[in-house]
């Protein structure tokens, strides 16, 4: 009897085969790299959002702060409390510490090379201080105080004054204004006040690569 011998044929992928695979292959690492790009970068813009809030929300409460505790002109001598000039706030507050007695700083507000700073001097009861410390504050350069918010193109602030109800652009910097008097920037012990004194604030800014303004309302010695 003949051996009959069988001829084993072995399985495999021909050239072809594998041109294919590996051509899949890297059209889903492709898709799967544009997918995961996507996402980094929405997480990384979804970050830049979150900050910018953040920076917004710590601003407000801030300038809210100074707001609630600006100073009656009446107290300090008839003194200039507010000036309100384009993409700058200068105002008097005041400052209270527990078992100290109540004092004022001024405290001012501008817009310097993209940054929102806030610059405050010293607490003082000493009205003569006072009077030098919102001068210095008038003249000083816009790079001093802290940073609050980076990133900002455009700064609006507004006035409301009561008598005449409706909102009143930034005034002209050196400009007699603590509600429309005459007297000097800081006026002497005893200057009057003939006119009504603004009872809020309106601030608008425009931050990098947002489109319109974020404003908000702050009113003047609420508490």
């Amino acid at each position: 009897m003949k051996r009959t011998l069988k001829r084993t044929d072995h399985a495999g992928f021909t050239l072809v085969e594998l041109l294919v695979a590996i051509t899949v292959l890297a059209i889903v690492a492709v898709l799967g790299w544009r997918g995961l790009d996507t996402i980094v970068r929405a997480r990384v813009g979804l970050t830049h959002e979150l900050e910018q809030a953040r920076g917004m929300q710590i601003a407000f409460a801030q300038l809210q702060a100074d707001c609630d505790q600006i100073a009656n002109a009446t107290d300090i001598g008839g003194r200039r409390t507010l000036l309100v000039a384009p993409a700058r706030i200068t105002l008097v507050r005041n400052v209270f510490a527990e078992n100290q007695p109540s004092r004022v700083q001024v405290v001012v507000y501008r817009l310097y090379d993209g940054k929102l700073m806030r610059f405050e001097s010293p607490a003082t009861r000493n009205l003569g201080e006072l009077d030098t410390m919102w001068q210095s504050a008038l003249s000083a350069d816009g790079n001093q105080g802290i940073a609050l918010q980076t990133g900002v193109t455009g700064m609006t602030v507004q006035s409301w004054y009561p008598d005449t109800p409706g909102w009143r652009n930034a005034e002209t910097p050196g400009a007699g204004l603590n509600a429309g008097d005459s007297a000097p920037a800081n006026a002497a012990v005893g200057t009057t006040l003939t006119q009504v004194a603004p009872t809020g604030l309106q601030v608008s800014l425009q931050l990098l690569g947002r489109d319109g303004a974020m404003a908000k309302v702050f009113l003047l010695g609420a508490s």
